[in-house]
This record gives structure tokens, C-alpha cells and sequence, in this order.
């Protein structure tokens, strides 16, 4: 394959990823914002945020897994030039949106009960509730929002969704500061002033969302009266559904991966957090990345250009493995000094350092199999990638981890040398059922 083709795809992939990336940091920076306005509070507001978290973030993961096939749908529709089917998905998606935004909203509320059961600080608990029922509502903004940056991004129009995401952290930083201060007449709420902060927040940027959908004028095709049918929204979810499993699998191997590492005690945990900190930064791109591929190759498939598919896909990977592959280098080389920016403490330093020589590769791998999903999700496969992940996660790389750290003596650099083996091949198959989907005999264009 050229290179020259190859090289063409570069700017109007990250020209959708760059806005993508940039969606997914704000969204990122409500937590980050309740954590640095109640640090002052002390340690149980800061712990009430990291349990809520851990809760919420699974379940905020399989809300936007099971809706990332409507970024699909469009993107197909779009490239093929049939704008008038996309009202019809976007209007199904919002019922699907808010049948999901509501079922994690429950699921949040039911866990509520068994957190004693599971050995949570009582002075915690104490404190806890009102915030997590305000970030259980949450979701439903959240969920809903999803749906329309799914749109806007799956009709070129990226920095729209982006522009609503940095809305909710603008109203959310002097909206937590009111409420968990009380300025004027506001009261002090602390701890539950920054979870409504949080739903107000999320709440008025779908609403300027909506509001731009029904007022804008640009946005005159994408709300013609379409129906709404069960079929239709049931057929969405089937296609999200093994996305939102294996972000759930995902999320949960990592969760099981940080206990694991727990076992060799405090430092070693401080150490792995201070590794995730910095990966989750960087890790970032290769989502955005993901999402645009996945967006480019519906747009291409349902433009009848299958011949572009490959390159479309190339390119990504190629930005993807080049960007984590730097930053491989950087943490591989000069990961002491990364770690001493986020904590002052040798040992934890000393113990970051080395866990970043194997987790920078594992981020790698995980970018190629990351990429290679999102082109999958463009050509509609969903299920076997989802598969392929679940596997390589619990099946191999937990297990793997496990001999590696306690077996072999590798200590926490073991758990991430598992996932670098599991990921990897996983990259490697899901690269194999590509080449496969994407073969003349295999694909029609719509």
C-alpha cells in the first residue's frame, strides 16, 4: 500500500480525533474539578469521590459502549448521502439514550445498599449519600448528551459535541465553588454542593444541546419529524450491547489488576496509581483516535468507497502506535522524573518507575487493539472484537498477571506484563478479523 494513500488519511482523521480527545477530557475534568475543590475539606469528602467513582465510571462506561453504535449508524448514512434517515437514528437514539441513562441511574441507587455489606469506611458512608444519589441522576444528562456528540461527530461536526462537554466543566467550576463554599445566599453544601454542581452542570449543557438542535439553524435536517420504534431502538442495542460489556470487562480487569497489586501493599498501590494517573492522559488520544475510525470507516463504507477502508484504518493505527510508542520511550527513559511530578515519595517513585517500563508497553498493545476495534465497529462487527477483549483481559492477562507478579517473583510490574501478552495478541487477532471483514467477498458497501 502506498504510502502516499496512507499519508492522505492522516489530517481528516485527526481533524475528528483531535475534537473527540478533546470531548473526552472535559468530560474527564468534572471528577478531577469535586476532587481539587474538596481537597481543602479533608480526607473523607476526597474518599467519598473515589468510592462514588469507582461505582460510576463502570457503569458510565457500558452507557457509552452501548451507544457507540449510533455514531456508526450516522457516520454510514452520512456517507452515503441518505441525511434523510439520520433524524430518524438520532431520535431513536435519545429514547435509547435516556432508557439507558435511567437503568444506570438505578443500578447506581441499588448498589447504595451494600456498601456496609463490603467493609466501606462507616465515616465515609456517613457522608456519602446525597452525593451519590446526585451523581446517580447524573447520568441521565450524561447518557442523553452522549447521543447528540455522537451526532454531531458522525456528521463532521465534532467541535460541536466538544464545545457542549466544555460547557458542563464552565458551569462547573463556579457552580461547586458556590455550593460547596456557600457564597451569598447559597449555603455550604460541601460534599453534596459539588454533586449537584455535577447534575446541574451536566443538566444545562443538554439543554443548550437540545435547545441548539431544535433552534439551530444548521441543524434544520437533523430534526425532521421522523418515528420512533421499539425495533429500531432495540436493534441499536444490540449492536452497543457487546461494546458496553467488554468497556465493563475492561474497566473491571483493571479494577481487579490494582487489587492484585494491593497484595504487595501500600507503596506498590501508590506506585500503580501514580503509573494509571499519567496513562490515563495519555491514553486519551487513542480513544479519540478509535472513535474517528470508527466514524471514518462508516462514513467510507456507506460512501460505497470500500478501497479506503484499509488506509483509513492504517493511518489510525499508525498515530496511534507512534503517539504511545513515544510515550513508551519517554516513561521507559526518563520515568523517575515523570513519577516525581505527581508524588514526592522514593519508594513510590522508585516502584512507579518500573511499573511504567511494562505499562508503557501494555499501552501499546491496548492501542492496537483499541484502534483495531473502533474499524471493526465501522463495518458493524461489534461482537467478536468484544469477545476477543473480554478474553484476553480475564482470560489470559489476569490469570497470566498473576504467575508473572506472585509465581515468577516480578512483583506489580507482573500484573501489567500479563496484559502486554493478553493485548497483544488480542491486536494481533483483531488485525486478522479486519483483513477478513474487509476482503472483497466479504463487504458491500451499506
Amino acid at each position: 500500500m502506498p504510502v502516499r494513500s496512507l499519508w492522505r488519511e492522516v489530517p481528516p482523521t485527526l481533524g475528528l480525533a483531535v475534537p473527540i480527545v478533546a470531548g473526552i477530557g472535559a468530560s474527564t475534568l468534572l471528577g478531577v474539578t469535586d476532587s481539587v475543590m474538596l481537597a481543602p475539606l479533608g480526607p473523607l469528602p476526597l474518599a467519598a469521590v473515589g468510592l462514588t467513582n469507582a461505582v460510576a465510571v463502570i457503569l458510565y462506561a457500558a452507557i457509552y459502549g452501548l451507544l457507540a453504535a449510533l455514531s456508526v449508524r450516522i457516520g454510514a448514512a452520512h456517507g452515503a448521502g441518505q441525511g434523510r434517515q439520520i433524524p430518524a437514528i438520532l431520535r431513536n437514539g435519545l429514547v435509547l439514550g435516556a432508557v439507558a441513562g435511567v437503568a444506570g441511574m438505578v443500578l447506581m441507587l441499588a448498589v447504595w445498599p451494600f456498601l456496609p455489606l463490603l467493609g466501606q469506611p462507616q465515616e465515609v458512608l456517613a457522608i456519602l449519600l446525597p452525593y451519590w444519589v446526585t451523581i446517580a441522576l447524573a447520568m441521565v444528562p450524561f447518557s442523553l448528551l452522549t447521543v447528540f456528540k455522537s451526532t454531531f461527530e458522525a456528521v463532521d461536526r465534532p467541535w460541536l459535541g466538544t464545545g457542549f462537554a466544555v460547557l458542563a466543566v464552565i458551569i462547573n467550576v463556579p457552580l461547586n465553588y458556590a455550593l460547596i463554599w456557600g457564597i451569598g445566599p447559597l449555603p455550604m453544601l460541601g460534599l453534596t454542593g459539588a454533586g449537584v454542581a455535577t447534575l446541574a452542570a451536566e443538566s444545562l449543557a443538554l439543554l443548550a444541546a437540545w435547545g441548539f438542535w431544535l433552534r439551530g439553524r444548521s441543524m434544520r435536517r437533523l430534526r425532521l419529524r421522523a418515528a420512533v420504534s421499539a425495533a429500531t431502538v432495540a436493534s441499536v442495542a444490540r449492536e452497543g450491547a457487546p461494546l458496553g460489556l467488554m468497556y465493563i470487562a475492561e474497566t473491571g480487569a483493571m479494577a481487579v489488576g490494582t487489587l492484585m497489586i494491593g497484595t504487595f501493599g501500600a507503596v506498590a498501590l501508590a506506585g500503580n496509581q501514580v503509573a494509571m494517573s499519567v496513562g490515563g492522559l495519555l491514553y486519551m488520544v487513542p480513544l479519540g483516535v478509535a472513535g474517528a475510525v470508527a466514524i471514518r470507516v462508516a462514513q467510507a463504507r456507506g460512501a460505497g468507497n470500500i478501497a479506503a477502508l484499509r488506509p483509513i484504518t492504517w493511518a489510525a493505527l499508525g498515530l496511534v502506535t507512534l503517539w504511545l510508542a513515544a510515550a513508551a520511550a519517554v516513561l521507559g527513559l526518563e520515568g523517575r522524573t515523570v513519577a516525581s511530578w505527581i508524588t514526592s515519595e522514593p519508594e513510590v517513585i522508585s516502584i512507579a518507575a518500573t511499573i511504567f517500563l511494562v505499562f508503557a508497553t501494555a499501552q501499546v498493545m491496548d492501542g492496537v487493539q483499541s484502534t483495531m476495534t473502533g474499524a471493526l465497529r465501522g463495518v458493524s462487527d461489534t461482537a467478536f472484537p468484544a469477545l476477543v477483549s473480554m478474553l484476553a483481559y480475564w482470560g489470559l492477562g489476569l490469570p497470566l498477571g498473576w504467575v508473572l507478579a506472585q509465581g515468577a517473583g516480578l512483583g506489580p510490574a507482573g500484573v501489567w506484563a500479563g496484559f502486554v501478552i493478553a493485548l497483544g495478541l488480542a491486536g494481533g487477532v483483531l488485525v486478522w478479523r479486519f483483513l477478513r471483514q474487509t476482503g472483497p467477498a466479504r463487504l458491500t458497501p451499506t
